[in-house]
């Protein structure tokens, strides 16, 4: 016995310790080495911040986050991932982003079954975080994202340097883009995150389908940092750009982006104009312009956002300054990083680059409609455009045809490398549905009430048409839809909209007839009323509850009597023959009771409405089988007889 509890003691001292040292990993205080790291990975020189973080003998667990990320910065990844483990392997000091961070790096890694088990840890943490909730909802898709259906044919551009080439725009013919190339005879200020010359704007020809002869984009606008990527309204006279801020001075010591603007004139670009929102505290960058230059997506980390970066939108008023910056929403934004966004205008289609949503790993590309600040539902651009590495910046023609990206790859010239695109199948992203409510004579009706519903009759979204008339709505694809419009005055007008096919907007107006006008005694009065017509309404099998297509025409006739406060009106309630004359009876009692009660409940003067039921004694057809007669008729022939008429008594 005494052998064996030495034994024992032998075995646990050592677990003891073991446990002690692990549960002590990290130091409580930091060190001058880690403090020096902190300073270097403030100033994005994150070589220099690895080289004191692991020459530290402890690190506290802020600084081993700090080493982790420093390695991520510089696309170390395989030393993040051994920095991330051993953060996440004791629990002092770790917090959820910890195991978020690891599961990224191990997904660029290649190891998705070991990111989808700390994904999963992260989600039973933070189930309502956007990010682990895209998670949750695709995480099966991982093996149709990662096949190549043969949607796309990537093209390697040749005139990728050895350094960063990324954030291409269209410029009239030319393709501009942000590189931080080598110029030969000219000496260039070097970036401590990377070590190589700060981006500047460079400009090439497409010929063949490749880039060619880049060169400089204009000397004049070249900053002491980094300039790029940029975007260009359509007749290439107006510029919005992204900037380093080198003057920053504030006490975060984080250099921020800022955007600028310049404009072409009489041959040449104008001096450089900041943005409004430019701040010292946030970074704005990654500007799209539409067409006419009047609207910017844009990328922010501003306060008020969802998390990391976030893209918004921002409008021009009337004098031409900008109005109020309108977040995309927690469709398009997470509580990572969404940036490069790209407004394909002639479709309404946007394009962005996400860590948030669920991808095949870093960056993904991915693609919604687009109406408003609406985003439709958000589709993951899948491989050979999106891999584990980052996939990002992807512009495409206004035929959504082809396009380019950049992607730092395995295989490229360099860190990061444009790549061409053709479209060999049309994008699946969903549809636009666009239309007019009208009147017979062509006339637009405004704030006419329009309903969407799908082949079920289910209702799918309701809008409001503008001043105009106009409404859109953004819908799936491969689908039938019914549009139905209401407008006070007018009689409901309806139409079909088919979403098959490849283009991205369908055209479906609605037209309503505007509704008689006649003049008839109401008592001893002469009124002016609108002349209504009620239509029956219909009850399933054996049931006496309003259906959803009952309760539309219900609430029509609640809204004429409202209108009319002295009409009456008197129901009648039938069933079919299916059934023993007094069942049958008492079920058409309960149908009048229940239709009466949905308007009664609902209108001023409720003794105006009444009914009785009829049972199955007043047959819409000859439907009839009671005793030794049998019916032939249709389940829709007996559906007709299964009805609540309406009477206008007194108008």
């Amino acid at each position: 016995m005494y052998k064996k509890l030495e034994n024992m003691k032998k075995i646990l001292i050592p677990l003891i310790i073991f446990i002690a040292l692990c549960i002590n990993a990290f130091a409580s205080v930091k060190s001058n080495k880690e403090l020096k790291g902190d300073k270097r990975y403030a100033s994005y020189s994150f070589t220099k911040a690895i080289n004191a973080y692991t020459n530290a003998k402890a690190l506290t667990p802020e600084g081993q986050r700090r080493l982790a990320e420093s390695y991520s910065r510089i696309n170390k990844n395989a030393e993040a991932e051994t920095a991330y483990s051993t953060l996440v392997s004791t629990p002092e000091g770790v917090v959820p982003e910890d195991y978020y961070r690891y599961a990224m790096v191990l997904k660029a890694n290649g190891k998705y079954e070991q990111s989808n088990n700390w994904m999963d840890k992260f989600v039973a943490i933070k189930p309502t975080d956007l990010r682990a909730k895209s998670f949750a909802a695709n995480k099966k898709e991982l093996a149709n994202l990662s096949k190549d259906d043969g949607k796309y044919k990537l093209t390697t551009m040749t005139a990728n340097s050895d350094d960063r080439d990324f954030g291409p725009a269209y410029y009239n013919n030319k393709i501009v883009f942000a590189s931080n190339r080598e110029t030969p005879g000219i000496i260039s200020r070097k970036s401590a995150w990377t070590g190589k010359p700060f981006l500047d704007l460079y400009m090439a020809e497409v010929e063949a389908g490749q880039l060619k002869d880049p060169e400089n984009f204009d000397r004049n606008l070249n900053s002491k940092m980094h300039d790029g990527p940029a975007s260009f309204s359509n007749d290439g006279t107006c510029m919005a750009y992204t900037v380093n801020n080198y003057k920053d001075k504030s006490k975060d010591r984080v250099v921020e982006l800022r955007i600028f603007f310049s404009n072409y004139v009489d041959g040449k670009w104008s001096k450089p104009e900041g943005f409004a929102l430019n701040n010292p505290g946030y970074s704005v960058g990654h500007p799209c312009l539409t067409a006419d230059g009047n609207t910017m997506y844009f990328t922010s980390d501003m306060p008020g956002g969802f998390g990391g970066a976030d893209i918004y939108r921002i409008t021009k008023v009337s004098n031409g300054t900008w109005g109020k910056a309108e977040n995309m929403g927690d469709k398009i934004n997470t509580e990572g990083n969404e940036m490069f966004p790209f407004f394909e205008e002639n479709n309404g289609v946007l394009f962005f680059a996400s860590d948030g949503h669920y991808g095949l790993g870093g960056l993904d590309v991915f693609i919604c409609m687009l109406n408003g600040t609406e985003a439709g539902k958000m589709y993951n651009a899948g491989s050979p455009l999106n891999t584990r590495y980052d996939d990002f910046s992807v512009i495409v023609n206004k035929q959504a045809s082809k396009g380019y990206f950049a992607s730092n790859r395995v295989g490229g010239s360099g860190d990061d490398d444009i790549y061409a695109f053709d479209l060999l199948r049309s994008l699946n992203v969903g549809k636009r549905i666009e239309g007019v409510a009208k009147d017979n004579n062509g006339n637009s009706i405004p704030r006419t009430f329009v309903t969407l519903l799908d082949n079920n009759g289910v209702i799918v979204n309701t809008i409001t048409t503008n001043d105009e008339g106009a409404f859109t709505f953004l819908v799936d694809p491969d689908k039938i839809f019914k549009l139905i419009g209401n407008k006070e005055n007018y009689t409901e007008g309806t139409s079909a909209a088919s979403t098959f096919g490849s283009e991205f907007i369908v055209k479906a107006d609605v037209t309503l007839l505007l509704k008689t006008v006649a003049k008839m005694d109401v008592g001893d009065d002469l009124a002016t009323i609108v002349v209504f017509n009620p239509n029956k309404i219909y009850f399933d099998v054996d049931q006496f509850a309003i259906r959803p297509d009952a309760e539309k025409e219900l609430k029509k006739i609640v809204d004429i009597m409202n209108e009319y406060p002295s009409m009456i009106v008197e129901l009648r309630a039938h069933t079919d023959c299916r059934a023993p004359k007094e069942y049958n009876q008492i079920l058409s009692e309960k149908r009048a009771t229940a239709s009466a009660e949905y308007i009664r409940n609902r209108i001023v003067n409720p003794e105006r409405i009444y009914g009785k039921g009829y049972g199955e004694t007043k047959l819409a057809n000859g439907c009839e089988c009671e005793g030794e007669v049998v019916s032939t008729c249709s389940n829709n022939e007996q559906q007709k007889n299964r009805r609540t008429e309406f009477i206008i008594v007194r108008k």
